[in-house]
C-alpha cells in the first residue's frame, strides 16, 4: 500500500493503521487547510515575539546563539500558551495519534523545528525511541508542515519497514537537538527503502518511533523548513523515568557547555 498520497484516516482508520504499521509512516495529505494553516502561522509569530523572551534556556535553540534569525527549536509550547495546548490535546492530531497507535495516548511533547536558510544543518538519521526510553516501544512523532519542503531546503526522509528492524546503535552527534545519531546507517537496505517526502503547508507526516528518519541540510538563500513536531506516547507504554531524566540533564549540560543554549 503507498502512502505518497493521503488517506482518509476518520473514514477509514484501519487502512491508516495498516500503512502506518507496515511502512513505519504515513502521509496525511492537507490536514490542515489554508485557513488553519494561517491561522497557525500567526499563533507561532506571536509566540515568538511574546512567549519565547520569557522561556527556559533549555527549551529553546538556536544553531547560533547570538542570531535570533537561527532559532531551529522550541520545547514543550503547548505547556507555555493557550493555542498550542489546544492543538495538541483533545484534537485531531490527538485523534490520529489514537488511529496510528491502536488506542489511548499521552501528549508528551509539542515542538517548533526550522532549519533557517544556508545555515540550517542536516538532522542525523535516528530512531526516536532511542530518546524516549519506552517499554514496550509504542509511540508517534507527528511533523506538521507549515512551509513548502522539498529536497533543496531538506524533507523528511524516513526509511520503509525500518520500525521493524529494532533498534539501531546510536552514538553521540555534533547535531543541536538530535544528540543521538545511528552510527552504522548506510547499509544496502537503508539506501534501498529511504523515501524522500516533499510536503506542502498543512500537509502532516508521521511515523514510529522505531522508524529510522533523516534529514539533510536547508540549501536554500532564502527558504526557511518550518514545521511542528507533536509526540504521543502510547498509555500503555512505560517511560524509564531515571534513564530519560538522566539523558535530559546531561544533553542540557552539554548544550549550555556548548553555548548554544
Amino acid at each position: 500500500m503507498s502512502n505518497t498520497t493521503s488517506i482518509d484516516w476518520r473514514n477509514d482508520p484501519d487502512a491508516a493503521r495498516a500503512t502506518f504499521m507496515a511502512d513505519g509512516y504515513i502521509v496525511l495529505r492537507g490536514f490542515l487547510n489554508a485557513e488553519e494553516v494561517a491561522e497557525t502561522r500567526a499563533n507561532l509569530t506571536r509566540f515568538i515575539a511574546n512567549v519565547l523572551p520569557k522561556l527556559p534556556r533549555e527549551q529553546v535553540f538556536y544553531e547560533n546563539l547570538s542570531q535570533p534569525d537561527s532559532l531551529k527549536q522550541i520545547l514543550q509550547m503547548y505547556r507555555h500558551d493557550a493555542f498550542f495546548e489546544g492543538l495538541f490535546f483533545e484534537s485531531k492530531f490527538e485523534q490520529v495519534a489514537e488511529v496510528l497507535l491502536g488506542g489511548p495516548v499521552v501528549g508528551q511533547n509539542m515542538q517548533y523545528f526550522n532549519k533557517p536558510p544556508i545555515v540550517g544543518k542536516p538532522t542525523p538519521p535516528h530512531q526516536d525511541g532511542y530518546y524516549f526510553k519506552l517499554d514496550p516501544c509504542e509511540a508517534t512523532t507527528m511533523w506538521l508542515a507549515l512551509d513548502e519542503v522539498d529536497k533543496e531546503n531538506g524533507c523528511v526522509r524516513y526509511v520503509r519497514g525500518s520500525n521493524h528492524w529494532g533498534m539501531r546503535p546510536h552514538g553521540r552527534t555534533q547535531t543541536l537537538g538530535f544528540s543521538q545519531g545511528i552510527t552504522d546507517y548506510g547499509a544496502d537496505a537503508d539506501k534501498a527503502n529511504e523515501v524522500a517526502l516533499a510536503a506542502r503547508p498543512g500537509d502532516l507526516l508521521a511515523h514510529h518511533a522505531m522508524t529510522i528518519h533523516r534529514a539533510d541540510g536547508n540549501q536554500s538563500a532564502v527558504r526557511t523548513r518550518r514545521a511542528l513536531g507533536f509526540i504521543y506516547y502510547a498509555e500503555r507504554a512505560k517511560v524509564d523515568e531515571v534513564a530519560q531524566a538522566a539523558y535530559q540533564k546531561r544533553l542540557a549540560d552539554e548544550m549550555k557547555r556548548a553555548g548554544k543554549i
